[in-house]
């Protein structure tokens, strides 16, 4: 009996995604966990597998290169030797869903990822006579036209999304520049973190030279392996922070808010694709050391399209960060269904106010919090936002509390003690920074 191929859903959220093309041609014959076709969600393009052996059949009805497609559409048929493809209304034999975990990221990943962009699953009507498309329904919402005023072209009688567009650029000049589905994705999925989120910036000032510094003590010590970066440093911060403050890495589904047991953050990058958002998980319990070798590898492989979906998803909290581009500070975006974004503005040396009026030179930095209202009030997430600048104030106490990188939270806590009580700032500098190293734990 011939066998449906059909459109698998590759995330929790995911409702329809584009067909890209087929790495088989109709009439070959296919191997369980041979690549078959490439689908592009909303996380990457990626390579999906064949789950069962046959001989290819692509119907008419198959989508085209390019087209968004329904999770659950069937694309093709596998069948026996021999066998005849299947007519209209005859019984097939459904594949198994296709899950995320079985599938193969080779093709160009998408930004923003682990995001649920709102699932369209009917046409989308300006009224009951005029029926719109889906794409353009969302051309609509990014160019501000009203689909109600908006006469449908072609013979179906139904709005498209060049319909939207040609009414939008009647009094436009210039020269156009094609959209994309990945530059769609991204535009599609700020609009929904603006349009479901309650979302209210706080900014802090703090006092970055001793992060410079223990950074300019790692780059002494570490030969050979990944020098921790600010955005490491400031992860790892972060991520203990969260642990005091976890509903700042909530998420509000349902009706109810669930509170995470690891905080998984994501690392906003700037790609030659797009914004992409690869994660590292349960970066509170990661030595230092490893964080760096980990961002590293990750932002790498982001950068030359080898990122995995698995390294997409999975985030609860993200940072971002325009400091490589001397912005000071900037109010970045809720990577929605997280609850909170916070986003590093540039290193800059200012003179402030020293010991006994004196003026003084220092490395200034501007952090910005971004957080959901709906999930978080402002004195809370003032009270986070407070303690990690803290933390990024004085980076060599809070490393030393995790110098054995295993330890326990109240372990950790005793040794931040006995680092402020008991030792100098040079002794605790040194320490993080061989701990850093991996020469300690």
């Amino acid at each position: 009996m011939a066998i449906e191929i059909t459109l698998p859903r590759l995330g929790w959220s995911m409702e329809e995604g584009v067909f890209q093309s087929w790495l088989k041609k109709e009439g070959d014959e296919v191997q369980t966990g041979e690549p078959l076709f490439v689908l592009e969600s909303d996380k990457a393009a990626q390579e999906v597998e064949a789950t069962d052996s046959g001989i290819l059949h692509i119907p008419a009805s198959a989508p085209q290169p390019g087209e968004m497609t329904k999770v659950g559409r069937v694309l093709g048929y596998l069948l026996e030797p021999g066998e005849n493809p299947p007519s209209a209304g005859a019984p097939t034999q459904t594949a198994p869903e296709i899950g995320a975990d079985s599938v193969t990221a080779k093709a160009a990943p998408t930004p923003i990822p682990n995001q649920a962009v709102p699932p369209v699953d009917h046409p989308i009507h300006a009224n009951a006579e005029t029926p719109a498309s889906p794409r353009a329904r969302r051309a609509a919402r990014r160019t501000g036209v009203d689909l109600q005023s908006v006469e449908p072209g072609g013979k179906s009688g139904r709005i498209r999304e060049q319909d939207v567009l040609a009414q939008k650029t009647e009094t436009v000049t210039g020269t156009s520049a094609p959209v994309g589905n990945l530059r769609r994705i991204i535009a599609d999925r700020m609009m929904v973190s603006k349009q479901s989120t309650a979302p209210v910036t706080l900014h802090a000032r703090c006092d970055a030279t001793r992060m410079v510094e223990l950074r300019r003590e790692l780059k002494q010590v570490i030969q050979g392996g990944a020098i921790p970066s600010y955005n490491d440093i400031i992860a790892k911060v972060v991520a203990r922070t969260l642990a005091k403050h976890p509903m700042l890495a909530s998420r509000w589904e349902k009706d109810q808010i669930l509170v995470p047991e690891v905080f998984n953050i994501g690392l906003a990058v700037d790609t030659e694709q797009g914004l992409l958002v690869p994660v590292i998980k349960d970066v509170g319990n990661m030595p230092l050391a490893m964080l760096a070798r980990k961002s590293r590898e990750l932002i790498e492989a982001t950068r030359s399209r080898r990122v995995s979906p698995d390294d997409l998803r999975g985030g609860n909290f993200t940072i971002t960060s325009l400091g490589s581009f001397d912005i000071e500070s900037f109010t970045p975006i809720i990577n929605f269904p997280e609850t909170a974004v916070l986003g590093i503005g540039s290193i800059i040396r200012e003179p402030v106010a020293g010991p006994s009026d004196s003026i003084v030179l220092r490395d200034m930095m501007r952090l910005s919090l971004t957080f959901d209202h709906r999930v978080v009030d402002g004195a809370p997430a003032a009270r986070f936002l407070q303690e990690v600048r803290r933390g990024v104030e004085s980076p060599a106490v809070f490393l030393l509390a995790q110098e054995s990188l295993g330890r326990t939270d109240s372990t950790e806590r005793s040794g931040m003690r006995g680092a402020e009580e008991g030792q100098g700032p040079e002794c605790r500098l040194q320490s993080c920074v061989r701990a850093s190293a991996g020469h300690c734990g």
